[in-house]
């Protein structure tokens, strides 16, 4: 058995301490019997005190029984996410008229899922490449980086390029591989593939031989979404959409460059749909291992044994406290009764009625007055001849 105490063992020895002690005092003392000394509280209820006193104790102890350590499948791998922050990223043609940044980030969350343990690291790409995060394991952050994630102010875009983050991911993955080399390295893409700024992209190859699985992911329709403006606003809000000769411009997904760029990283491309099940690449199998995920592993949670108790008791205390409080309206009742159900004549409530100084002169008149007596009754009988 194992304990997991909510507070400090000490702390908590210094709470319960003096109340144990008050209650071991009080059953020892004659008051504390029915027979002797003064009146009390029974033993036997002060005995029940102190056992809940006891229960809330260990309660706070959590006790439990350890399941044993258990294994964690961990990735060994640093993945680096290249994701396509352009205004078009946000082209409504995503399961309908949702933006093509909600399927990223649903996608991105299942790479998170499927390799536990990796270091990840996320580079965005508009009008210039940036390294948003660096490789870590915390991938809490990763996700709060993709929430936050917006594509570039509209007013201030002049045209990007599918491959301006070809350098940048070179020199990740370089000092990922002079760092850590023995783990592996994974690289995807996330992106439309349209290039705006009438230059030739650049190429990936240099990433290539440092990249041992990953994937390119396009998103788009041929029919083309429309985009809403970007303000930069902190709330989010926008100025409707991006107009072109009087109608709202639409991006298209221009597949044959997201095919060049898995070509040149030597990974597959898929043409990603809402309705379509992800497809991601096995991790190599030298860098997947097993973890300890701890001495504790699973616990098997024992406190809310005392719990019930407590609650069992607390019960029986509330009980003896309803039959206390109705034996006192009972014992109290009577006399309120009697005084209550006295019947007051009719020739009492007319006296109340009536005006003191007419009460005060007829009880005057009423006063019995000695009878007086009468000569003759005190003549003895014997003068009678």
């Amino acid at each position: 058995m194992i304990f997991q105490p909510v507070l400090n063992v000490f702390l908590l020895l210094l709470l319960f301490a003096p109340v144990v002690a008050v209650a071991v005092v009080v059953m020892t003392r004659p008051s504390a019997g029915s027979g002797n000394g003064r009146r009390g509280a029974p033993l036997w209820l002060w005995a029940m005190r102190l056992v809940m006193i006891l229960a809330c104790f260990v309660m706070l102890l959590r006790p439990g029984i350890p399941g044993g350590a258990t294994q964690t499948l961990a990735t060994d791998t640093d993945i680096v996410l290249v994701v396509d922050t352009t205004a078009s990223i946000v082209a409504e043609d995503w399961d309908g008229d949702k933006p093509r940044l909600d399927g990223v980030r649903a996608d991105i969350q299942a790479i998170v899922d499927e390799y536990p343990g990796a270091r990840f690291a996320l580079i965005t790409f508009d009008a210039a490449a940036d390294l948003r995060l660096p490789l870590t394991t915390d991938t809490t952050a990763l996700v709060s980086s993709l929430d936050v994630l917006r594509p570039e102010v509209t007013s201030q875009s002049r045209g990007s390029s599918v491959g301006i983050a070809a350098q940048m991911l070179s020199d990740t993955l370089s000092n990922a591989a002079e760092s850590s080399p023995d783990r592996s390295r994974m690289v995807f893409y996330f992106g439309d593939g349209e290039q705006t700024d009438g230059s030739t992209p650049e190429s990936f190859a240099g990433s290539a031989e440092l990249t041992d699985a990953g994937g390119v992911f396009g998103y788009g329709t041929e029919e083309g979404g429309a985009m809403k403006l970007t303000t930069g606003g902190l709330d989010g809000s926008d100025g409707g959409y991006i107009q072109y000769q009087g109608a709202n411009a639409k991006s298209v997904i221009d597949e044959k460059n997201l095919n060049t760029i898995a070509e040149q990283l030597g990974v597959k491309y898929q043409h990603r749909t809402a309705d379509a099940e992800l497809t991601l690449p096995e991790a190599p199998s030298t860098t997947t291992s097993y973890s300890k995920s701890g001495e504790i592993g699973n616990v098997t949670e024992l406190y809310w044994i005392a719990a019930l108790v407590v609650i069992l008791l607390l019960a029986v205390e509330l009980a003896r406290a309803t039959m206390l409080v109705a034996r006192l309206r009972l014992l109290k009742a009577p006399a309120a009764g009697g005084v209550s159900s006295r019947r007051s004549s009719p020739r009492s409530k007319t006296e109340e009625t009536r005006p003191l100084s007419e009460r005060g002169t007829e009880q005057a008149e009423q006063v019995e007055v000695p009878a007086r007596v009468h000569p003759s009754s005190t003549e003895p009988s014997g003068g009678e001849s």
